[in-house]
């Protein structure tokens, strides 16, 4: 289907999203016609993913056929990159330089570390070949590509059963004939193997990152292949008939036919949704600077929207910083740990483990009653009383209480000397900890203080630990959306097509090459607008954003630097280097107007506006709060405020107005939020939970 409307009857007027995480896949439906948003939430199915889909979309009341947009977010490609699971991979290289992918750069970022170990490339040496070709840095061909020899490494890839081939040729970012052909033969003499080319993902220089992004694009490739095309398939046999569009790292959207080729750009394809989600989140409550906090079953991510926009990254260290691998795309700037509702608490050595190991779905926390028999962040909510047994999704799911007893004191108590209470508390302790230091690798270290930003608190558990982690870093001010256990799917709602593009080319600002600037902008542009309306649903306005990396001369990192196309078009070089000077100042704490700048690469994103659905006002209290109460629950709070008979309101029954003062609970459906002792939640006009939060002096 690769995305194409079929003949046959039209598409229908539902959008559907959907966010398959570690262990529950959401879905969110919005009713075009009507405005109206439908939500389903159902265990993962890691067999099929797409299975949970459908039964997710068959709990939101709706079905593929009626739809006119399937949008979707999903974490198969961190995934098999995070635990080595991806295809038997090998790299074709430039004839000398097979190694540049295991020598990488020079720098040892723990240098008195005497265990340091370097990244461990996806792609063992044996299998990275070398052929015969040659550019020089403008592109300009010094030794022609050698086809026979092309066509040898071909015999030798198949007699290695290799499933993806990865090209990367020297300077084939200036000029990518090279790369295009030995593509082409490979393709042609290796069928049924994923093989892809490093201009296809980046035209921007730096070969040990290039090499290291197309290498994973390959190492990815066939697993994401295969599950797209199983979604395909699926979606063939109910009648789907709109488009299936995938969310990026960027948080736009592509079609899943581009996915299938460029499937690196999806690598952070729910947390991006999630960050998308709070831009428009902030947009509507009149916020600018805010920490996007979001904790699933499997992990907990961060991201920032500093004055109205989302923070992005142009590479990023997949695996951390010191052993990760360099990813040289696009993305929203996500941090992430594994600490989520699942994520299993152990004694190890002695002393108190969480994480990164997860129950995921299957079999999921011991109190799931699903088979799992280790304790895990969620268990030990439930065992402080911070979770409803019988409320757990709406009533649907049953906790096991005494399961998640003999669990948490058999192997984590007992062996420290604890009580299950002081055990379930350390267990909470320890992941709120983590998350906050996660939130602090997106704002303490880009010298942003996290103090001075609001969160935007979402993910199944993330209300149930925002406040503590708020508290930890001192940030007053927590605000919890409407169902925050889908809202990462209601971001891909939100979202727009989009596609990125950059080209290097080295000029000092002095000298800025005008003309040449212009013709590269007018390729991107032609390419980008092409692009989005071959996956448009329908005719949409598309956006243009311009932007240049930029350094002072003798710099060797760049930053990026938005610049209104005026700029260019007035050749007004004074403005581009103010607006330089600015961002660097932001980033590094000053800047210089008397040293000379100079560009290294050109970048553009094209952006395609799709209908969204608005957020409507919910109306003011005409009762009480009693009226929402359902019960007093006895909740540990632990060293926030000890044990307190809490009461526990359920969120369907707030109304604009509406003010709670913990200790407090707040239920609803597929989340529960927690109101220490002193912290106060009063529902805005739109209805989410806005809470001022006691961080004291």
């Amino acid at each position: 289907m690769s995305g194409d409307v079929k003949s046959g009857r039209d598409a229908g007027d539902l959008r559907i999203a959907a966010d398959v995480g570690g262990t529950f896949t959401d879905v969110a439906v919005f009713d075009e016609a009507t405005g109206a948003i439908r939500l389903g939430k159902t265990l993962t199915t890691p067999a099929s993913l797409i299975a949970g889909m459908n039964r997710g979309v068959e709990k939101a009341g709706a079905q593929f056929a009626d739809a006119g947009l399937f949008l979707h977010g999903t974490t198969v490609a961190i995934n098999a990159l995070l635990e080595r699971k991806g295809a038997r991979t090998a790299l074709v290289t430039t004839k000398g330089f097979r190694d540049i992918y295991e020598i990488g750069r020079i720098n040892r970022p723990e240098a008195y570390n005497l265990f340091f170990r370097k990244h461990r490339p996806l792609v063992e040496r044996a299998l990275r070949i070398e052929v015969d070709e040659r550019l020089d840095a403008a592109g300009d061909i010094l030794r022609p590509l050698d086809e026979a020899e092309v066509e040898r490494v071909a015999g030798v890839l198949r007699d290695e059963k290799v499933e993806a081939v990865a090209i990367l040729f020297l300077h084939s970012y200036r000029n990518p004939a090279h790369e295009i052909r030995a593509r082409d033969l490979l393709s042609a003499m290796l069928p049924g193997v994923f093989v892809t080319a490093s201009h296809e993902l980046s035209q921007e220089y730096r070969e040990f990152e290039r090499s290291s992004t197309v290498a994973a694009n390959a190492y990815v490739g066939p697993r994401v292949m295969r599950y797209l095309a199983e979604a395909e398939d699926v979606l063939d046999s109910v009648d789907f008939t709109g488009k299936f569009l995938i969310v990026q790292s960027t948080g736009g959207l592509y079609d899943a036919a581009q996915a299938s080729r460029e499937c690196i750009r999806m690598l952070e394809s729910g947390p991006a949704a999630g960050v998308i989600g709070t831009r428009a989140l902030c947009a509507a409550i009149g916020l600018e600077n805010v920490i996007a906090f979001d904790m699933g079953g499997t992990t907990a991510k961060a991201g920032v929207i500093l004055d109205g926009a989302e923070l992005t990254a142009n590479q990023v260290m997949v695996g951390g910083y010191a052993e990760g691998l360099p990813i040289q795309i696009p993305m929203i700037d996500i941090e992430e740990v594994g600490t989520g509702g699942g994520s299993i608490a152990r004694v190890v050595h002695g002393q108190m483990r969480v994480g990164p190991d997860s129950a995921g779905a299957v079999p999921g926390p011991v109190c799931y009653g699903g088979g799992g028999s280790e304790p895990t962040v969620t268990d030990a909510n439930l065992l402080l009383g911070r979770l409803a047994p019988d409320l757990f999704l709406g009533g649907e799911m049953q906790l096991d209480v005494e399961g998640a007893r003999r669990a948490m004191e058999e192997r984590v108590a007992r062996p420290l000397g604890l009580t299950t209470a002081e055990a379930a508390d350390g267990v909470i302790r320890i992941a709120v900890t983590q998350m906050a230091n996660v939130v602090k690798r997106v704002t303490t270290a880009r010298g942003l203080d996290a103090r001075d930003f609001a969160m935007v608190a979402y993910g199944g558990a993330g209300p149930l630990h925002a406040v503590l982690v708020a508290r930890e870093l001192q940030i007053p001010r927590v605000i919890i959306p409407n169902a925050p256990g889908h809202f990462s799917a209601y971001g891909m709602l939100v979202s727009d097509l989009r596609r990125d593009f950059v080209r290097t080319l080295f000029a000092r600002l002095t000298e800025a090459p005008f003309d040449v600037f212009d013709a590269i902008f007018r390729e991107m542009e032609h390419q980008g607008r092409e692009e989005i309306e071959a996956a448009a649903p329908g005719k949409l306005e598309i956006q243009l954003k311009y932007a240049a990396d930029m350094r002072y001369v003798g710099q060797e990192h760049a930053v990026t630097v938005e610049v209104p196309v005026d700029a260019f078009a007035r050749r007004d070089s004074a403005a581009i280097k103010t607006a330089f000077d600015a961002v660097h100042a932001a980033r590094y704490g000053y800047s210089s107007q008397d040293e000379q700048a100079e560009i290294v690469s050109l970048r553009l994103s094209a952006i395609g506006h799709i209908v969204k659905p608005s957020l409507a006002a919910v109306p003011e209290a005409q009762h009480g709060i009693d009226a929402a109460l359902i019960g007093i629950r006895v909740v540990d709070f632990g060293a926030l405020g000890g044990r307190h008979d809490t009461p526990v309101y359920d969120r369907a029954r707030l109304a604009a107005g509406h003010r709670i003062t913990g200790p407090a609970l707040i239920q609803e459906y597929a989340s529960t939020t927690v109101l220490p002792p002193g912290d106060v939640a009063r529902v805005d006009t739109q209805g989410n939970l806005d809470v001022a939060v006691e961080v004291g002096s």
